[in-house]
């Protein structure tokens, strides 16, 4: 990847919806065989940001660019390049799933060459071949989502968007649609993805855009991210113990604030030094040590935004 430029990019954009600030001057890069995932609780500014991307909404300031070019000066050619799979399943009902698929192909110009050649080889790729006779409503809803990224892919972009991808989903469809999306990173994809799903996130993310009330709050591999913000270790004991309130003071004391409390649990996120000195401060307290995840992480971003 070295000496060219990402495949997307975008710096300082800024929108607002209905007189709010929901995006505030986010930066983000993503380049071919790459999985991009964007994260942040409710509110962050993660769909408005995507709309942003694939041209769907206009930033209100802000540059976004497509190897190296920007795109507001080209949005047709931009947009041929990218596929959008959005959370709700937007199919006609009076098509079967060959022909959605033929009917996405058709809104391009220039139009895909080849397309029944394209659209057999996605039936058979995404395991669509059983249904192509069905209408959508027939599948379930692993499978509609399969189509859904399918009819995205019609078009052979080189950009795809994924939002919310799982939602809904079963354990198995979700693996299902994890394998699929690893294969198209794999064929040198960039694919953008939104998630609340912090296993997904952390499965499937190269890097990771964490936003909080519409600012970009961390960037990087998800370790790096969750070492950045929450240290090595998270120590878990109980919130309503008797060491509560000298717990508490030694919070205090190193600046480290109100823990999190999830069912009746304090989860107090340390670095090696800290859980060292806590160890030393409390050497008969009983406690678990794991390392931090995507869940600590969304809930300590959560918390400003409980309103």
């Amino acid at each position: 990847m070295s000496g060219m430029p990402p495949l997307l990019e975008a710096h300082g954009l800024v929108k607002r919806l209905g007189g709010r600030l929901v995006v505030d001057g986010v930066d983000l890069v993503c380049h071919g065989g790459q999985v991009l995932g964007l994260l942040g609780p409710n509110g962050a500014g993660k769909t408005t940001t995507l709309r942003m991307l694939y041209g769907f909404l206009s930033a209100d300031a802000g540059v976004i660019r497509f190897e190296g070019a920007d795109v507001s000066r080209q949005l047709s050619r931009f947009k041929r390049q990218l596929g959008v799979c959005t959370q709700e399943d937007t199919f006609d009902g009076d098509f079967t799933v060959r022909e959605n698929l033929e009917i996405a192909a058709s809104y391009f110009r220039p139009r895909p060459p080849a397309v029944g050649r394209r659209v057999d080889e996605l039936l058979e790729r995404f395991a669509l071949a059983t249904y192509a006779g069905d209408k959508p409503e027939a599948l379930s809803g692993g499978f509609r989502r399969r189509l859904m990224i399918a009819r995205a892919l019609v078009h052979r972009p080189r950009m795809l968007f994924l939002d919310e991808p799982t939602t809904g989903l079963d354990p198995q469809a979700r693996v299902a649609v994890w394998d699929l999306v690893n294969g198209l990173r794999a064929d040198g994809l960039g694919i953008v993805l939104t998630t609340h799903y912090m296993d997904e996130a952390e499965r499937l993310s190269d890097v990771l855009t964490v936003l909080a009330q519409g600012k970009v709050a961390a960037h990087g591999t998800p370790k790096s991210v969750l070492g950045d913000m929450l240290g090595e270790h998270v120590v878990v004991l109980p919130a309503d113990g008797p060491s509560r309130p000298a717990v508490a003071t030694w919070l205090d004391a190193h600046g480290l604030g109100e823990p999190l409390t999830v069912l009746g649990a304090w989860h107090l996120p340390l670095s090696g030094e800290q859980l060292a000195d806590f160890a030393h401060a409390f050497p008969a307290l009983r406690y678990e040590v794991r390392p931090p995840n995507l869940d600590d992480l969304f809930l300590k971003l959560a918390l400003p935004c409980t309103a």
